[in-house]
């Protein structure tokens, strides 16, 4: 494999300066409360050394929230590997996931709205990295079945359905407040129904 030449070792320098410049902007201000102007400030270059490696702002936002989705499917991963069952796993993996963000509210309040919208919503919610988050939640039901705790039927549809109710929580999460306690209360009640029918006798 050949050695990256010194031109595109300063790109991906270049790249990684906005990068770091736009995720504290955004982390700051939010989506709308960012301009390309005070990125490209921030990073200490021009506004066209951005748009050469960008195409526009929704574009660098993307691909922080990409960056963002893999660190959390590690973080929740970390998290449900801790469950004492199939339950306790997915409540640790819930509550990991809106831990991630409270930190950083305005990005996360960017991400879930630019999630949600009719231009980059479907992309990123079908995206590999909100696949793998789906996927984990399919990991741990099946672990449950392997494990004897649940029954096999209705895997996939269960899986998805968890995975949209984790969703679900982020209003309350990251706009309304609410305290990890009663984040963990309501989650622990949404996976107990959604369990109920696959629960071995």
């Amino acid at each position: 494999m050949k050695a990256p030449t010194r031109r595109a070792l300063a790109k991906q320098q270049t790249r990684a300066k906005v990068l770091a410049a736009a995720r504290r902007l955004f982390s700051e201000a939010g989506y709308e409360g960012a301009t390309i102007r005070d990125i490209a400030a921030a990073a200490g270059m021009s506004t066209g050394a951005v748009f050469a490696n960008f195409a526009d702002k929704s574009d660098l936002f993307r691909e922080i929230m990409l960056t963002d989705m893999a660190a959390l499917g590690d973080a929740m991963s970390s998290a449900a590997a801790r469950g004492a069952d199939v339950e306790d796993a997915l409540l640790k993996l819930f509550i990991a996931g809106y831990s991630f963000y409270r930190s950083q509210l305005p990005l996360a309040r960017a991400a879930f709205s630019v999630g949600w919208s009719p231009e980059d919503g479907p992309a990123l919610r079908s995206s590999p990295a909100a696949q793998a988050l789906n996927d984990l939640v399919a990991a741990i039901l099946k672990e449950g079945v392997k494990k004897g705790e649940i029954a096999d039927a209705d895997l996939d549809v269960r899986a998805r359905m968890l995975f949209e109710t984790y969703l679900s929580n982020y209003p309350q999460a990251i706009f309304e407040a609410w305290t990890l306690e009663a984040l963990e209360a309501r989650s622990r009640d949404q996976i107990r129904i959604l369990l109920a029918g696959a629960r071995r006798a």
